[in-house]
This record gives structure tokens, C-alpha cells and sequence, in this order.
């Protein structure tokens, strides 16, 4: 790929069949994003409003499931839909269903990792998992014996969204260390937010505490499934990005976020059109990311759910510093 061109999966006659699928009016009405948002909501309310009735341990499943969605809403809303105005996406958002987060700081992330020249680029790619050589050098053995458990199946379950929830915690500690201002506000909205929510959620004889470790951790580790295995490193751009042939159930949760590859190259595509697009195009899809396929996640918990992956120092720069070596 020459440098400086933008990495693009497919060729200009296949993007024009997708600009007259974005006519169409259910593209343009945007019913499947605005029918979403209503059912997120309204469920997650209204599981909380009635769990007594419903029983604790199925509410309980219901909200995991209900606040995982939300996670996957948040991402659809940060790619424009379903609406025009960031403005207006990012006050359908607002709300901390899954408490840790606030989506302004998920929104700033996520678009810069879109950058597809960078993905999995250390210190350039905000959700890479993986090292430079002077920060994987810098840590003790305790440190790395931790990293690659957690890049085990079972680890990016269990532990992942706790050191996500330290490194979030740090990001607001730095921002009132340092007067940042408008992280500051963004932390002040989000804690009001989170005030007026746990509070409500107490009026309803729902422990608070239950919900933080038994519903938001969950969903939380629920999204690790997602994200296990959805970027490599590789000297191609259009190779990085995974997909992933799974079921129904989770197409759904996930927003068709399996189709990583079909998202990455067009980002703004809604949720529901890219399944579509994939099915138009799995050959070209499955040849430029050089057959980055998966044929659901149960293929990877047979592979890694104690073997970690390797995904720690960046192999382009293993390549680096092992020439530099005398």
C-alpha cells in the first residue's frame, strides 16, 4: 500500500452500491437505531422497576444483558446514528448504565482509534492492546505475569474491566491534578448523573452495591467477549481487523460489531446494514483482511481460555529491537 493512502477494503464501484443502500429510507429514517434506543431503555427501566416481581436472579441477567446493549448503543451513537448532531447523540448516551465511564471519554478514545494506518500501534492506537519495547521493558515480572493473564479468555473476563476501571480512575484523578477543565466538567456531569441513577436504583429496593458488582462488572466483562481477538498487529493495514461469524444472539448484542472489519472500513455505516454489506462483499472482505476469520467466540475459548495471547510487546518492534541487538 502506498504510503499515505488511507486503507480502504473496497474498490469504488462497491461503495457506490452502498451510498444508494444509504438512500433507501430505512437507512435514512434510522427506525432499526431510534426502535434500539427505546428497547434499551425501557427494558433496563423497567427490569429494575419490577425485579421483585421478576425475581432477583433473572433481573439480574436481564440488566447484564440490557446494559451490555447500552455499551453497543453508546458505540452506534459515537458513529452518528441516529442522528445528524453529536450533540443530540451524546445526550442519548449520557446516562451511566454501566456506571464506570463517561461517554464523552469513550467517545474521545474511540474515534482516535480509528485510525486504521495506526491500529494496534502502541501509544498511538488508544485501544491496543499492546506495548512499545521501553514501556514493556520498564515493567517488573509481577506486572507482566498480570498482562498476560489477562490475555487469556478467562482473564479478559475476570480481570480486564477491573484494570480498565484503575486506568479510568487514574484519567480522573490526572484531570483534577491538573485543572483540566473540560475533563473536569465531564467527570461532574457523569458523577451527578451517577448520583440521580444509584439513587433511583435504591428507590427501588435494589441494592446499589449488587448492581455494581453484579450487573455493571458483568456487562463490563461481557464486552470483553467482543473485543478479545478484534485487532492484530500485522504489516497490513487491511489485516488488523477481525471477523467474526458468530450467532444470532450475539450479532445482536453486539450491534454486528463482529464484522470488525466491515465497520473499520466504513465506520459509518449503521448497525444494521452491516451484516448486509459483509454478505455483499465476504470475499473481498475475507482476501483484504488476509482471512482474519473466526467462526465464532467459542473458537476462542477452546484456543486461549488459559493461553494467553500474544499480544503484548508489538512485533514490529520486537523486529526492531532484536536487530539492534550486537
Amino acid at each position: 500500500m502506498a504510503s499515505g493512502k488511507k486503507a480502504a477494503y473496497l474498490h469504488m464501484q462497491q461503495r457506490e452500491v452502498i451510498r444508494q443502500l444509504a438512500r433507501t429510507w430505512l437507512w435514512r429514517s434510522e427506525l432499526p437505531t431510534w426502535l434500539l434506543i427505546a428497547v434499551v431503555y425501557g427494558g433496563w427501566f423497567l427490569t429494575l422497576a419490577y425485579w421483585q416481581l421478576l425475581g432477583r436472579f433473572a433481573a439480574t441477567l436481564l440488566l447484564i444483558w440490557f446494559t451490555t446493549w447500552y455499551l453497543s448503543l453508546q458505540h452506534e451513537l459515537i458513529h452518528g446514528h441516529p442522528t445528524r448532531s453529536a450533540r443530540v447523540n451524546h445526550l442519548l448516551g449520557l446516562m451511566p448504565l454501566a456506571v464506570w465511564y463517561p461517554y464523552a471519554l469513550y467517545r474521545d478514545l474511540h474515534l482516535a482509534h480509528h485510525n486504521n494506518d495506526e491500529l494496534t500501534v502502541p501509544e498511538r492506537d488508544p485501544e491496543t492492546y499492546y506495548f512499545s519495547a521501553r514501556t514493556w521493558h520498564g515493567f517488573a515480572g509481577w506486572q507482566k505475569r498480570v498482562i498476560r493473564w489477562r490475555n487469556t479468555f478467562a482473564g479478559r473476563l475476570l480481570l480486564a474491566p477491573l484494570l480498565d476501571i484503575v486506568r479510568t480512575l487514574f484519567s480522573l484523578i490526572k484531570a483534577f491534578s491538573n485543572r483540566q477543565w473540560p475533563q473536569i466538567r465531564m467527570w461532574v456531569i457523569h458523577g451527578a448523573l451517577l448520583g440521580a441513577l444509584f439513587t433511583w436504583i435504591a428507590q427501588q429496593g435494589f441494592p446499589v452495591w449488587y448492581y455494581v458488582v453484579a450487573v455493571s462488572y458483568p456487562a463490563l466483562a461481557v464486552t470483553k467477549i467482543r473485543s478479545f481477538l478484534e485487532h492484530r498487529a500485522a504489516d497490513d493495514p487491511l489485516a488488523r481487523s477481525v471477523i467474526n461469524e458468530t450467532s444470532l444472539a450475539w450479532r445482536l448484542l453486539f450491534l454486528n460489531l463482529n464484522y470488525h472489519s466491515v465497520h473499520h472500513d466504513l465506520p459509518g455505516v449503521p448497525w444494521y446494514g452491516l451484516r448486509k454489506i459483509y454478505l455483499l462483499y465476504r470475499q473481498d472482505y475475507q482476501l483484504r483482511n488476509h482471512g482474519f476469520v473466526v467462526k465464532g467466540y467459542g473458537e476462542w475459548v477452546r484456543q486461549f481460555l488459559i493461553r494467553p495471547l500474544d499480544v503484548d510487546l508489538h512485533p514490529d518492534l520486537k523486529t526492531t529491537e532484536q536487530a539492534s541487538k550486537p
